[in-house]
């Protein structure tokens, strides 16, 4: 941990940010797997960070769109539920207007704690909302928020109010969902709340539509994550020789995104060797989608009870207010 200079709005910067070879390891581990896969939470690179905040402002990519609207017009029934004075700790560092609608939502918060894997988009975030909201104490921490971070040396003592936007939470596999929630409820305290977003099942043409969009700003996005591997990796990627997928598997009630091979051929990745046959894929993404009752007994598993539950009219989209025992 490191307190920042006058030059930034931040209180203290933490950084945890995973080695290098965290990202070698799995990359090389599952690109050796009988169905070859990399874990989605190395898409946020600086640029995939970027493309990620443009995802977001699409038209078929209504996620965003809907829980910002959801947290605007609730913004009295989240005010008066959660506590006042409260430390907010936000696992990954979201939309800048996610976070506002919160902050304003709340009686006199006290302190704000994003986690990110992105530096870049981690400190860049934390000081806009600094600057913003003077008042507030603003602590960045860069780490892997899907594992559990003590934020014990910068939360002051109080309440504390998690935040979990975007519907990331459908990016886990239902066990590790349940793995990550009990964290949550660990950094959060017993009686501690946490704010999460969470996409709901639909007609399977509003959602393959949202992981297609019409400018394939989705399919640079996941192609991206091959540039990356070139880029730290010493990857031999060409990206033309690959075409972005996603389709919605109606069985696990989830959107798979992968990385489709046009063609056979080899690849080199930090002096491992790789044979690709034509149509054979890289998955890159789960978006879990779950009705209202299924998240429920999925966050009890964790310890959480729902405290109040908001859905959007077409029922496109919900947040939770949990609760932890």
């Amino acid at each position: 941990m490191r307190s920042v200079g006058s030059e930034t709005a931040l209180d203290t910067f933490v950084d945890l940010e995973p080695a290098s070879d965290d990202f070698r390891a799995d990359v090389l581990a599952g690109l050796a797997a009988p169905q070859k896969a990399i874990p989605s939470k190395y898409f946020y690179d600086e640029t995939g960070s970027r493309l990620f905040e443009r995802i977001c402002g699409l038209e078929e990519y209504y996620p965003t769109r809907t829980e910002t609207e959801l947290l605007s017009a609730h913004a009295d029934d989240l005010g008066a539920l959660l506590p006042a004075e409260a430390s907010v700790i936000e696992f990954g560092s979201g939309s800048a207007d996610k976070i506002r609608l919160l902050a304003e939502a709340l009686r006199r918060p006290r302190c704000y704690v994003p986690i990110d894997i992105s530096r870049g988009h981690l400190l860049h975030n934390a000081e806009l909302f600094a600057r913003a909201h003077p008042d507030i104490q603003v602590s960045a921490v860069c780490a892997d928020f899907t594992k559990t971070v003590d934020v014990g040396a910068i939360v002051p003592a109080g309440p504390r109010i998690g935040f979990f936007p975007g519907s990331t939470i459908g990016n886990l596999k239902p066990d590790a969902a349940v793995d990550f929630l009990r964290g949550a409820a660990k950094t959060l305290g017993s009686g501690g709340y946490l704010v999460i977003g969470v996409d709901l099942k639909k007609d399977r043409a509003v959602l393959e539509a949202a992981y297609n969009d019409a400018e394939g700003v989705t399919a640079a996005f996941n192609l991206n994550l091959l540039r990356r591997i070139n880029r730290e990796l010493g990857g031999t990627f060409e990206l033309k020789d690959f075409e972005h997928c996603a389709l919605y598997g109606e069985a696990h009630g989830r959107i798979e995104m992968h990385l489709v091979s046009r063609r056979t051929h080899r690849a080199e990745v930090a002096g491992a060797t790789f044979d690709f046959a034509a149509g054979e894929t890289i998955h890159t993404e789960n978006s879990y989608k779950y009705a209202v009752d299924e998240f429920h007994e999925l966050a009890a598993r964790a310890g959480f009870h729902p405290a109040l539950t908001l859905t959007d009219p077409l029922d496109r989209f919900s947040i939770h207010c949990l609760r932890a025992e």
